[in-house]
């Protein structure tokens, strides 16, 4: 099947869409702010140039497009061909060139998570999809901010290994105790 529009049309048309500033990055870093979290963007340093970095807490967060990313795409076992997803739908036309293209970003998706997670960072991914209608896109952004709690409370946590033997005698931190009488 051929493309129903020129080269020319095709790249107008393709050079319209935009890798930063999308509109669930947009939805999701206003939700962030006015939660009280602070955060970076694309920091070039890092692995993916993740959209949101909140490094006080080692953790990124990546906004993917179900299409570029390959969001539940998956492998047929008896011929191999890419099966559709509910939100990723491989294009009729040039389908080969689109399969390498996403798996491609798949593959270094999975890398750079990889990097990440070596280092100790937490990895958050939000979908899409997940920000589509009202109630799931609420729900999608509250999942999200309980995350980022729960990573914060767990890098103040005590670790469980400590071992505590109190000495015999105690030494005193402040005055020696005193007994308060009643007047």
């Amino acid at each position: 099947m051929t493309d129903k529009l020129t080269p020319e049309q095709r790249h107008k048309c393709m050079s319209h869409i935009r890798s930063k500033d999308t509109k669930p990055e947009v939805v999701v870093r206003k939700w962030l702010w006015a939660e009280g979290f602070r955060y970076r963007l694309y920091v070039k340093g890092l692995p993916g140039s993740p959209d949101i970095v909140m490094r006080q807490y080692k953790t990124v967060i990546f906004i993917n497009g179900c299409f570029w990313h390959g969001h539940d795409l998956g492998y047929s076992k008896e011929n191999g061909e890419v099966i559709d997803s509910k939100c990723c739908r491989i294009p009729k036309s040039r389908t080969d060139f689109w399969v390498q293209k996403i798996t491609r970003n798949m593959q270094r998706d999975y890398i750079n998570v990889m990097h990440y997670k070596k280092a100790g960072w937490h990895v958050l991914t939000v979908w899409e999809c997940q920000l589509r209608g009202k109630e799931q896109q609420r729900q999608t952004l509250m999942a999200l901010s309980n995350k980022i709690n729960s990573i914060i409370l767990d890098s103040y946590r005590v670790s469980k290994t400590y071992n505590f033997e109190p000495e015999a005698e105690m030494s005193m931190v402040a005055e020696e105790s005193f007994v308060y009488e009643k007047k």
